[in-house]
């Protein structure tokens, strides 16, 4: 099932022509990955990081950027879990303005025991499942 998150490109997202820098849209996907967590999960970073010791860095992407955002643009990040495996999860990713595509791709995340820095199972509460 797709999560939906929004986000305005702001200021510090764009360069000098105005629309967005490209790195910035990987803060922004990182964004919404929290977001997914905390609404589809309850569970903030802040508890995963801090209190639980766990995260979940990002190990890969790979998009295409189909259309500039510029400042003030109202975006719409759709992340759907597609494969789960013991420890990642491929996200299917779309980020969308008034239903244009800007960007379409996939990224992956391993659930990490920050204490160790090494791989760990996904705990119940925070799989990823294709369809919820």
């Amino acid at each position: 099932m797709t999560f939906v998150s929004f986000q305005q490109v702001r200021f510090a997202h764009v360069d000098a022509a105005g629309i967005v820098f490209y790195p910035r849209y990987f803060e922004m996907l990182n964004a919404a990955v929290e977001d997914y967590f905390e609404q589809r999960h309850g569970v903030s970073f802040k508890e995963m990081h801090l209190q639980r010791r766990v995260g979940v860095p990002t190990v890969k992407v790979d998009v295409t950027f189909e259309a500039a955002s510029k400042l003030g643009d109202d975006l719409e990040f759709n992340l759907s879990p597609m494969k789960t495996g013991r420890s990642s999860v491929e996200f299917s990713v779309q980020v969308l303005c008034a239903g244009e595509q800007r960007l379409s791709g996939t990224v992956i995340i391993v659930c990490t025991d920050l204490d160790r820095m090494r791989s760990l199972p996904w705990p119940d509460d925070l799989r990823p499942h294709p369809d919820t």
